[in-house]
C-alpha cells in the first residue's frame, strides 16, 4: 500500500472501501480537510474535481480517484500533491501529550 502525504493529511492507498459503515455523506465541492489553525482548506483541484469522489464512511474519510492520470490535491502552504489513481482513506495527523490525543493543527 502507498501513502502520500500533504502537511498533516495522509491519503493511505486502500483495496475497498469498509463495509461495516453506510456512507453518510458524499461531498461535492472537493474540500477536503480544514486546517484548525489557518483555515486553509486541503482541496481536490477544481480541474479534477468530475474525477473524484469525496466520502464519509462510519468514522473515516475516504476518497475514489476515478481519472487516469490522477488527480492534483492542492493547499496555500504546501506543494501540489499528485495523486494517482486509486482508493485512498484520509487521515489527519495526530500527536501526543500528556493532556489528550488531539490531531496536528496545520
Amino acid at each position: 500500500m502507498k501513502m502520500y502525504r500533504q502537511g498533516d493529511v495522509l491519503f493511505k492507498e486502500v483495496k475497498a472501501f469498509p463495509r461495516a459503515g453506510s456512507i453518510t455523506k458524499v461531498r461535492t465541492n472537493g474540500h477536503i480537510l480544514e486546517g484548525e489553525v489557518t483555515g486553509h482548506i486541503h482541496q481536490v483541484a477544481e480541474a479534477n474535481l468530475e474525477d473524484c469522489e469525496l466520502m464519509e464512511i462510519g468514522n473515516g474519510l475516504f476518497m475514489n480517484v476515478s481519472a487516469e492520470g490522477g488527480v492534483s490535491i492542492i493547499h496555500p502552504d504546501h506543494h501540489t500533491l499528485e495523486l494517482p489513481t486509486g482508493r485512498y482513506e484520509i487521515v489527519r495527523q495526530r500527536e501526543y501529550s500528556p493532556e489528550e490525543i488531539r490531531n496536528v493543527q496545520d
